[in-house]
Order: structure tokens, then sequence, then C-alpha cells
């Protein structure tokens, strides 16, 4: 009997953990709280399933829910060949608003780094990031200071967040802060996919005179699980020409200058 049992709740695990999979190949992204009350048991076990089904590498956790494996599990390096030229258009474009003798931040980020890619030919510049693949890039740069502020290691955005990177951004002051952002929603505002990243960001946002998000246009129709920003607090949007009009018009709406590339 007890056997008979066990191989029930067994059948019963595997089951709920199928259909978790099944609602993240739908939807993408799946909340803990409404994972519980679809499935009919408790956040507990809900999250029990996710952390077994991360383990197993077929979903990705995040604060309060998970992510689809494919939509965010991608190296550094796979990530900056998505979109490339667009990419380097906008990195260029974002490149030429910076001025001798500022201070910006670039924040972690495919489209940030190509960013670093167009400093070379500045005299005096400061550059604060906290990516490690944009500051071994600039490290080729011998009239740039850089700064790390520290932290620990995100590994799939090669990034340094937590208390330590906190508390050392809290300390400093920048002139333009270079946002990479995961997803935009014209309605609410700009998102990544880690809480610890987002609040990072917000801290970043805090420390800024201006706020420019670079991002392209297939940002719009990708989904992020943590709020950055309203766009109230963001000054420009570099983006290319294949956005939307009804995302334009909206951003406009929110007083965001956009900035178009030609892709």
């Amino acid at each position: 009997m007890k056997e008979n049992e066990t191989k029930g709740k067994v059948k019963k695990t595997a089951e709920r953990r199928s259909k978790i999979l099944e609602l993240l190949d739908i939807k993408g992204q799946v909340n803990v709280n409404e994972l519980s009350q679809e499935l009919g048991v408790s956040e507990v076990t809900i999250r029990n399933d996710l952390d077994k089904l991360e383990k197993s590498k077929l979903l990705i956790r995040a604060h309060g829910g998970a992510f689809k494996t494919s939509n965010i599990a991608l190296t550094v390096t796979e990530k900056k060949k998505i979109n490339l030229e667009v990419k380097r258009l906008i990195g260029k474009k974002a490149a030429s608003l910076i001025e001798e003798e500022e201070s910006v931040i670039l924040d972690s980020g495919t489209t940030t780094f190509e960013i670093s890619n167009n400093l070379n030919d500045f005299k005096n510049l400061t550059v604060i990031s906290n990516a490690l693949d944009i500051v071994n890039n600039l490290s080729k740069y011998e009239n740039l200071d850089v700064f790390m502020p520290g932290g620990y290691l995100k590994e799939f955005s090669m990034s340094l967040v937590g208390p330590m990177a906190e508390r050392n951004f809290r300390q400093l002051f920048c002139n333009k802060l270079f946002l990479g952002v995961d997803a935009i929603k014209p309605d609410l505002g700009v998102f990544t996919h880690h809480m610890e990243e987002a609040y990072l960001n917000q801290i970043m946002i805090d420390i800024a005179e201006e706020v420019i998000v670079v991002a392209d246009s297939s940002k719009f129709k990708r989904s992020g699980l943590a709020f950055i920003c309203s766009f109230e607090k963001i000054d420009k949007l570099i983006t290319d020409d294949q956005i939307e009009k009804e995302h334009l018009i909206a951003l406009e709406k929110n007083n965001v200058e956009v900035i178009m590339v030609k892709k």
C-alpha cells in the first residue's frame, strides 16, 4: 500500500512539473502564486518544483517565478550575436553623445558593450561599469579612468551585483547612464530578468544626471519579470528605425526623446 502511495505521489509530481514546463513553453515565464492556484498546491511545493527543474536546466529561477530556459539562458557571447549590426549602430550613436571630461556608467549588456568599442578617441573620460566583459574591453584604452564597484558575479550577464555593488554605487555620481534592458513595455517602463540587476539599475538611475536607454526595437516584443523604472526617469532612448509607430507615440507622450539609427 505504501509503495502504491509513493508511486502515486511521484506520478503527481511528474505530471505537475510537466504542466509547469508546458505553461512555460506557452508564456515564456511563470509566477509562483499563479502556479499555486492553478495547480492546487502550496507555494512551497511550487518553489521546490521550480528549484528541481532549474537543477535539471529546464528553466531559470527568478524572484517570484521562473523563465523559460531558451529565453535567457544564453551566454554573453551568444547574446552578442543577436541583432549585432543594430547593436553596433546603437553603440556608435550612444558614444557620440558623450563629451570629454564626463563620467558615464555603462550598465551590463551586449548593447552597452558596443558603446565600449567606441571610446578609443577620448582623452579624458571616466567610465564606471559592473560588467566584467566591458571593463576588460576598456582596459585596452590608455586615456580612460575605469571604475568597477565590485559585488558578486551574476553568470548569465557577467555582471557584478549585490550589497557591495549597491553600497559602492551610492557613493558615486555620473553625467550619463547608458542602461541596457531586456524588455520595454510602452505603458509601464523598462524591465530586466533579475531582481538584483533591477535594484542596482535603480541606484544607477538615482546617481545619474541623464538616463539613456540603449535597446533595439525587438525589446518591445519581449518580457521581463523585474521592473527597473517608469519612463518619467528616462531622458533618451536609442533604438533602430524598426520601432513600431504606436511605441514611438507612447514614448513621446512620456517625454522620452527617441533617437533612431537606420537598420
